[in-house]
């Protein structure tokens, strides 16, 4: 049933309205309106019988006439609109969820570093979902505050923080108490014709036992699989046979380059690993020490099964094969040979990264950490050689930006997570020392750029608790560009590798470097100068320190 929304009248199915007096305007008269009839009251008809509307009502509405706005488009439009409307949805869900995961939302994060928990012993057992409690809302957000005198206030505060201190070394039952199944594997003495430290090992599974049908780069990284079949092919053949029992070789590095990232390791390693003495690891950068033997494979990713040392050990067989074909030689049975050949092994995380002791270490002291990972490789290898390559802080920084950064990259992008880094840290040194800051997982996680892996004299200092200086050679890439032989005759004595004949000398040291900046990367430029002013104001203290250390200027990084 339709009613006229201008008089008192209903309207029959049939009828065209052309009964309307406009009884409800201002010319309305009772007396005319042949419905309201003298009344002044207002009627309405509902299903033929008239109402008051001053009657308490509950009016129904018939549906069709509600729809009638809508479905008087046609019902193609109607579902083109739904359509457009769901998927509009799942771009937009789609886009959030993925900014997120990967930190490519185009909204500054309001979140900054707050104060470390005061108790910690509950640093030392928090889990992966507690780290988010440690950042607060920040009062004052600086990402995008280009003011150089603004973020100069907070570097001369880090600075005024800065204190050396000498870390309390652990003794070596501490270091056995925590780690027994590494001691119980590794020996304390090796073979004493091999210049690389070597021991054998009794194997006692059979020839139709795998060898590594349990090691952990193997299962988890398709690149190693391939190694380890062939190793598995050679594996019997290596074998030590004595007295009924087999002897399998094992070997750990001679030498470790353990830094820093993007600071030209990895041509070091291209060029090292051509001199015919040296071996590597089979793959370049196992990361055990620091990470794999605590099951970390990304610490966002959290934890896995931990790689046992057996599996590290593993990455070394091809190059023990090699020796032990020296030391099973006819000369060098007869002549008491030495082995002089050598392994390395080159995972830049080695020198800096102890982000996982706060989950497996307790009894911290302020928030430092109880052991380094310089502690269990001196427990084993007291006598090792560490090879350090560095490079000026303030240009590392940014080609870490450039090769891990994902999205959105630029010299301004760069700018502002350079300033909220600055300001993360801070929070960090008002409360906390600066040891306690730099092997700080959750300042560490936090920090939007690797500033801490910049700080080089702090992780270099401890490592000299438990090394002489002797057995660090520490360089730097600006030398190693400028005049690659003379740094390379470096590592050699170093190294006390023998001599070489010219064209073995040239396929060193004139062969294309490695790693360089992608062509991509390049296209961006450099950094902004006040960003550059800015972080050689805070590397300063820092670079001052190592240079003393070293008793070396170009350290200050001055004309770089």
């Amino acid at each position: 049933m339709r009613y006229c929304i201008n008089c008192c009248i209903h309207l029959l199915p049939n009828d065209l309205h052309r009964q309307c007096f406009r009884c409800c305007g201002p010319n309305h008269n009772t007396q005319k309106c042949p419905v309201c009839k003298g009344e002044t009251k207002i009627p309405l008809y509902t299903d033929s019988k008239q109402m008051k509307l001053l009657a308490v009502l509950e009016v129904r509405t018939d549906h069709r006439e509600s729809w009638n706005g809508i479905f008087c488009l046609r019902k193609g439009k109607l579902w083109s609109l739904i359509f457009g409307l769901i998927i509009m949805t799942l771009v937009m869900a789609s886009y959030i969820l993925t900014g997120a995961k990967h930190g490519l939302l185009l909204i500054p994060s309001p979140f900054h570093y707050g104060a470390f928990t005061s108790n910690p012993s509950l640093m030392d057992n928090e889990s992966l979902s507690d780290m988010k409690d440690h950042y607060q809302p920040s009062k004052m957000n600086i990402s995008y505050v280009k003011d150089y005198p603004s973020i100069k206030l907070i570097i001369d505060t880090i600075t005024s923080k800065i204190e050396f201190m000498t870390r309390q070394r652990p003794g070596l039952e501490e270091l056995r108490k925590h780690e027994p199944h590494m001691f119980s594997v590794i020996p304390n003495k090796f073979l004493p014709n091999s210049k690389n430290p070597c021991w054998y090992e009794e194997y006692r599974g059979n020839t139709t036992t795998d060898p590594y049908a349990t090691n952990s780069y193997a299962l988890y990284s398709r690149r190693f699989r391939i190694i380890f079949d062939y190793l598995r092919k050679v594996f019997w053949n290596h074998l030590y046979h004595y007295k009924g029992k087999h002897y399998r070789l094992r070997c750990l590095p001679h030498f470790y380059i353990i830094g820093q990232p993007k600071c030209g390791t990895t041509d070091l390693y291209d060029r090292l690993r051509l001199h015919p003495e040296v071996r590597f690891s089979a793959i370049k950068e196992p990361h055990w020490w620091t990470r794999k033997r605590f099951g970390i494979i990304r610490l966002r990713d959290g934890f896995h099964d931990r790689y046992p040392v057996e599996d590290y050990l593993d990455l070394f067989d091809l190059a023990a094969h090699q020796i032990q074909g020296v030391l099973q030689s006819e000369a060098a049975k007869e002549h008491s040979k030495m082995n002089n050949l050598i392994i390395g092994e080159a995972s830049a995380s080695t020198m800096w990264d102890n982000n996982a002791w706060i989950f497996f270490y307790e009894n911290s002291t302020e928030g430092e950490p109880p052991f380094l990972i310089q502690d269990f490789i001196h427990a084993f290898q007291p006598n090792a050689k560490l090879i350090v390559m560095l490079r000026d802080p303030v240009e590392r920084l940014y080609s870490d930006y450039l090769y891990f950064a994902s999205a959105n990259k630029s010299a301004e992008d760069f700018h502002e997570k350079v300033a909220e880094s600055l300001q993360l840290f801070e929070n960090c040194v008002l409360d906390y020392s600066l040891r306690a800051c730099v092997y700080n997982n959750s300042l560490n996680n936090a920090m939007p750029v690797r500033l801490q892996v910049g700080l080089y004299v702090v992780y270099l200092l401890d490592w000299l608790t438990v090394f002489d200086k002797d057995q660090l050679l520490v360089l730097r890439l600006e030398d190693h560009a400028s005049n690659m032989r003379y740094t390379m005759h470096m590592v050699f004595q170093f190294l006390d590798l023998g001599p070489l004949s010219e064209k073995q000398e040239a396929l060193i040291t004139k062969s294309p470097a490695s790693n360089t900046r992608r062509p991509e990367d390049r296209s961006l430029g450099p950094m902004l100068p006040t960003t550059k002013a800015i972080l050689r104001d805070f590397y300063r203290p820092f670079n001052t320190k190592l240079a003393q250390v070293l008793f070396d200027d170009a350290f200050l990084w001055k004309r770089t």
